[in-house]
């Protein structure tokens, strides 16, 4: 009878699978909770210090539960899809509070959980409690797409409706942590978005797309859609004593509960910029030295950044802005320990780009 599925997969990840990660040693429901929260749209090799640091500061759902929110923003800051920090504390403090500092071991209420999905769920279960789950993250919806010549954009419900089907079938009853694991680094590792590895592939002999010479067909890409360009000052407004000031964005959108610098909007010019920062900040500044400009680019738009640099001329202006909970002066080595969106660090580390006016 010919090898199933899990079978041939298994054999190739006892010979070729990845093994050391850090989150494969002492696979507690929290450890492998953040891995996966830190892996979502994010690869392995970026994770894997930030994973380091922050399970040091954090080693568990307690510490994370009971920290700063700044501090845990801090550890999080340059991974991204900042959501993501926000809810993996939200659900600790959950998880204290209603299950005691015990991660349930059932998929419904891990499920109820802050940032928790079905496939994050069935991880967790499969990883960290052995119980058979069946998963279907980026690396699997891939193989599965390929392997079964699935047509469609993933994301479509349809489509998903029918990956989930075949990831269900495939999933065996023994061995359920090494084969989550070994479907996910066939992804990672061999079946990749591009130039997949086919010769090195246990599943040849019954992938569809391979068969056919498809394999760049599967999965479909997402519909593409214009993305809007938006554009706004930057200021780093800068006091007397070295300060700069900074401001905590809302809880929620973009860069949701990070500090940033002031932003002005982008219909003032640049000999304008002054006196908007007067009347937005009620502070007298000297003239603007504006940076090199730049785009960052978020999920659902491009936004335009021009930084432009002033000081505050009087001492008796800055101190009109006392610290808030949503705005600060700090010195730039206090500001690097806060969470701080990338492009903001950026910005705050490098050396100044002068352009003239």
């Amino acid at each position: 009878m010919p090898a199933s599925f899990a079978e041939r997969l298994l054999r190739w990840y006892d010979s070729h699978g990845r093994k050391n990660l850090p989150w494969h040693d002492n696979r507690t429901p929290y450890r492998v909770w953040l891995s996966e929260i830190m892996l979502q749209q994010t690869q392995v090799a970026t994770v894997i210090p930030y994973y380091r640091a922050f399970t040091a500061r954090f080693p568990d759902v307690r510490t994370l539960a009971e920290a700063p929110v700044d501090d845990v923003l801090g550890h999080w800051s340059g991974l991204g899809y900042y959501a993501r920090a926000r809810n993996l504390q939200k659900a600790a403090q959950t998880i204290v509070q209603e299950h005691h500092g015990e991660f349930p071991a059932d998929q419904e209420q891990l499920e109820a959980l802050p940032g928790i999905g079905r496939s994050t769920a069935a991880a967790i279960l499969a990883q960290a409690f052995d119980h058979r789950a069946t998963i279907l993250d980026g690396n699997v919806k891939r193989v599965l797409a390929r392997h079964h010549a699935v047509p469609g954009w993933p994301g479509d419900t349809k489509v998903l409706r029918q990956l989930w089907g075949h990831a269900e079938t495939h999933t065996p009853h023994q061995r359920i942590r090494d084969y989550t694991q070994a479907i996910m680094d066939l992804g990672a590792m061999v079946c990749t978005r591009s130039r997949p590895a086919c010769e090195h592939c246990p599943l040849t002999s019954t992938c569809l797309a391979y068969q056919r010479g498809e394999m760049k067909l599967y999965p479909a890409s997402k519909p593409k859609k214009t993305k809007p360009e938006k554009t706004t000052w930057m200021v780093i407004l800068e006091d007397h004593h070295g300060r700069i000031l900074l401001e905590r964005r809302p809880p929620s959108g973009i860069w949701g509960g990070l500090w940033s610098l002031p932003e002005l909007d982008a219909a003032y010019s640049a000999d304008e910029l002054s006196e908007a920062c007067e009347s937005s900040f009620g502070l007298d500044c000297g003239e603007a030295q504006l940076d090199a400009g730049f785009r960052h680019t978020f999920s659902h738009y491009h936004l335009h950044i021009q930084p432009a640099r002033l000081t505050v001329a009087n001492r008796a202006y800055s101190a009109a802005i006392a610290d808030r909970d949503d705005q600060r002066w700090v010195y730039r080595d206090e500001a690097l320990s806060l969470g701080l969106p990338a492009p903001i660090r950026t910005l705050l580390t490098s050396p100044a780009q002068p352009v003239l006016l």
